[in-house]
């Protein structure tokens, strides 16, 4: 990426004009709502142009809460220990 560009992909992100309560909960959330939401983010990250870039970005910081990427919480610590992981093994590239 071009210098002055590092934060260019969130300009074309399909999330830029929805609340940032959708992709991050309120304090004390319950479960019913948590899901309703995190569903509702996730659609949004499916149809996004930068979700690889986004998600990404969470990984590499790495972002601990919200979702990114079209990935919550559990679902990134679990991508970034695989590509942890694939980076490790001789002859892999990593994604």
């Amino acid at each position: 990426m071009a210098p002055g560009t590092r934060w260019a992909w969130q300009d074309a992100a399909e999330c830029r004009d929805e609340p940032i309560t959708l992709f991050f909960g309120p304090p004390g959330e319950r479960a019913p709502e948590r899901e309703v939401r995190e569903r509702r983010a996730k659609e949004i990250c499916a149809t996004c142009p930068v979700r690889p870039e986004c998600l990404d970005y969470a990984i590499a910081r790495p972002e601990k809460y919200g979702t990114w990427g079209g990935l919550g919480e559990e679902e990134r610590a679990s991508e970034r220990r695989n590509r942890t992981r694939r980076r490790g093994r001789p002859g892999r590239r990593a994604a």
